[in-house]
């Protein structure tokens, strides 16, 4: 069976669209993951403006502002959504890891 393109999104995926709850640049995109993310999470021009392109697609941002060059972007409500929908999905995992992986061995085969 084929995944669905977006069915889970990757980290990278995920700070742009967290990023992209205010309108903002593709560079400040970059700045504001490795600031938000201490430097664990760097997200390289090439990785940017293919998922960028790949997001508005998808109808999960739009381009909000173009000045010469320099474009902005913002989330829509589809992509608003898919980012809700990824926080529930991580919020099941981390439970799931809180009921069962510390104490896993009880459990039993």
């Amino acid at each position: 069976m084929a995944r669905e393109k977006f069915q889970t999104l990757t980290e990278q995926m995920f700070y742009i669209l967290l990023c992209l709850q205010r309108e903002c640049c593709g560079v400040d995109v970059m700045e504001r993951t490795a600031r938000m993310t201490e430097g664990r999470v760097m997200i390289g021009p090439g990785t940017l403006y293919s998922l960028l392109e790949s997001f508005q697609r998808e109808g999960y941002i739009r381009e909000a502002r173009v000045e010469g060059r320099r474009r902005s972007y913002q989330i829509t409500e589809r992509g608003r959504e898919r980012l809700e929908e990824e926080v529930l999905r991580l919020r099941r995992q981390t439970e799931d890891y809180v009921r069962f992986g510390k104490g896993a061995e009880a459990l039993g085969p």
